[in-house]
């Protein structure tokens, strides 16, 4: 359900998997998916077996954050370059020759928004003990990540699929709308660097991270604290 819903909100790999639907169908936009996935949950194994080790590559996930913006800017301009030249129609980075899987992969692995947000959430199921350092829970636990984050593929999916069913003749306008998320995106990044709410800061500090269902944990564990009659 943490990995469904936090796939849900408007970001750039979302973004992309419905565009790609739209432009060359689903089968290239699930290869797109899977290939972010598999990053998605070799980087929350990693957080997992080596989160000291994850503190210290501070530098490195500075850079990743200005290569991402420079990718999410790319993506806007090539949106914007389509729907200003009806003959493309395409997005010309996400429609390259390169196969969608190794093109989510590399756009997944680049994109560092997804450590602090599990890295966060693993630090608070540590603390209330729901989450135990087992093998066997770690497989469980990334299992389910990867279920939630198709899951949440597929609403973009099969949602741009049916705006592709519904937009002939009308792509341009498609093309200035996801240029202009592109576009909302690489800025609230930036303010966010700006304002040092960047990578580093959030893994030093995964207690600032938003969780939405902390509350229900926190309840959760509560309740099992009282005395049963």
């Amino acid at each position: 359900m943490i990995s469904f819903l936090g796939s849900l909100p408007l970001g750039t790999l979302n973004v992309a998997i419905m565009q790609i639907a739209i432009t060359d169908g689903l089968r290239p936009a699930l290869y797109f998916g899977l290939g972010s996935l598999t990053a998605e949950v070799v980087y929350v194994r990693l957080s997992l077996i080596a989160m000291d080790w994850v503190r210290k590559q501070k530098a490195l996930f500075r850079a990743l954050e200005w290569v991402t913006l420079l990718i999410v800017l790319a993506l806007a301009i090539s949106s914007f370059y389509a729907a200003t030249h009806p003959s493309i129609k395409k997005n010309i980075i996400l429609s390259s020759t390169l196969h969608r899987f190794w093109l989510g992969l590399f756009m997944s692995a680049l994109n560092p928004v997804q450590i602090p947000f599990w890295f966060g959430w693993s630090t608070v199921l540590f603390t209330k003990g729901i989450l135990q350092p087992q093998a066997a829970q770690y497989n469980i636990y990334i299992a389910g990540i990867g279920i939630g984050t198709l899951i949440g593929n597929f609403v973009f999916m099969f949602g741009g699929k049916m705006v592709a069913d519904n937009i002939t003749g009308n792509q341009d306008i498609l093309n200035w709308v996801i240029g202009g998320i592109f576009l909302l995106t690489a800025i609230i990044q930036a303010i966010k660097m700006a304002r040092k709410k960047d990578v580093d800061h959030r893994i030093d500090h995964p207690e600032e991270e938003e969780h939405p269902f902390e509350s229900i944990i926190l309840q959760e564990d509560n309740n099992n604290d009282k005395p049963k009659d």
